[in-house]
């Protein structure tokens, strides 16, 4: 995933989302206004997953055949509502809708049974579905409580914001160097995909069962809505993440994505809170970005941390063009270590990273 989210500053957790949301078998929503780079990271992921992919842009007047296909005029003629589905989202293995609430009665209706239960039924036209996973996107959560109960299909949600200040100089590198290089499809396929599935399906996750209950338990006494549905769904998200890690048993360490699962950002940031202590472990291997930002824990940052710091010792000589530039990088990671961990608590990974850094700066 990080592959997919090059040159796309501060979108790692978009990717890792949309990766663990189809390993999970679930959907994903992202809220954010527009031009923060939400189609681009679906697009580079879709490709890096390989199959079929689908995108549109709902508006008001987005007719149910821009979505689903035309009404087959061969068939109609002899009496037989049928729908030609070819290149169109009921054959779609993974799938963007963009500004998806906009969609009619109609077309949502028909959504519903499509991302829940994998179908589509139009006219004479049953067919099953191959979707693996539906990235919704919307500037905003709907108020309308009639779109309540599509907005619940998507289990995922992540909010996204502008790049910050401090970070425009990476935004301006990489969005040029969007412009001028091609991202080709990535080695994986839907077969690969289809195994993490079934891995994630297989994985047990009793062993933590009774302490997502009492993050749940928690989440509701403070007055954050989480409905039977999402708690029990939530369970594929944690196995997903386990076996992303490759594990066949969760642990407290995949208990991460409740977070995600959560409906509101306010909710999701006071959830954070409430349930710090019990996702202190939380850490993935495979999706770094996303574990840190949900539990906020040292585990998380630390292997973030580590992951970063090695990739900057370890570049090749003449790969690194500014001398000054890559030390201050350097500097960077040392201080958020000094930062965030006290000298007699410090990770042993982060403990050899730290004297490595030392070494190349001269420092202590």
């Amino acid at each position: 995933m990080r592959v997919a989210s090059t040159g796309l500053v501060e979108r790692e957790v978009l990717a890792e989302l949309i990766a663990l949301s189809a390993v999970a078998g679930e959907h994903l929503l992202v809220i954010g206004p527009p031009g923060t780079g939400k189609s681009e990271v679906v697009r580079r992921v879709a490709r890096a997953m390989g199959g079929r992919y689908f995108e549109y842009l709902l508006g008001r007047f987005t007719e149910p055949s821009e979505i689903f296909g035309p009404v087959d005029l061969r068939k109609l003629r002899e009496g037989v509502v049928e729908t030609e589905t070819r290149d169109m989202l009921p054959e779609a293995e993974i799938a963007f809708l963009d500004e998806v609430f906009l969609g009619s009665t109609a077309i949502l209706n028909t959504l519903l049974a499509l991302l829940n239960e994998r179908t589509f039924r139009r006219g004479h036209t049953q067919m099953s579905c191959p979707l693996r996973v539906c990235v919704g996107a919307s500037n905003q959560l709907p108020e309308d409580e009639t779109l309540a109960a599509f907005a619940d299909r998507f289990l995922a949600r992540v909010f996204v914001d502008a790049v910050p200040d401090h970070a425009l100089e990476s935004l301006l590198q990489g969005g040029w160097s969007l412009g001028q290089t091609k991202v080709g499809p990535g080695e994986a396929q839907v077969a690969d995909l289809d195994v993490l599935a079934a891995r994630a399906r297989a994985v047990d996750v009793e062993a933590v069962r009774g302490e997502l209950a009492a993050c749940v338990r928690i989440l509701r006494g403070a007055g954050i809505g989480l409905s039977d549905r999402r708690a029990v769904k939530v369970q594929r998200l944690v196995a997903a993440a386990a076996a992303l890690d490759g594990r066949d048993k969760a642990t407290p360490a995949d208990l991460w994505p409740l977070i995600y699962a959560v409906p509101t950002r306010e909710e999701q940031d006071e959830a954070r809170v409430l349930l710090g202590d019990r996702l202190k472990a939380s850490t993935s291997a495979a999706l770094i970005a996303a574990a840190e930002e949900a539990s906020a824990g040292p585990a998380a940052r630390a292997a973030r941390l580590a992951r970063v710091g090695k990739e900057l010792l370890d570049l090749p000589a003449e790969s690194v063009t500014d001398g000054k530039a890559h030390k201050l990088k350097l500097e960077g990671v040392a201080r958020e270590i000094d930062a965030g961990f006290a000298a007699d608590a410090l990770p042993p990974e982060l403990t050899d990273l730290k004297s490595r850094i030392a070494a190349v700066l001269g420092g202590p």
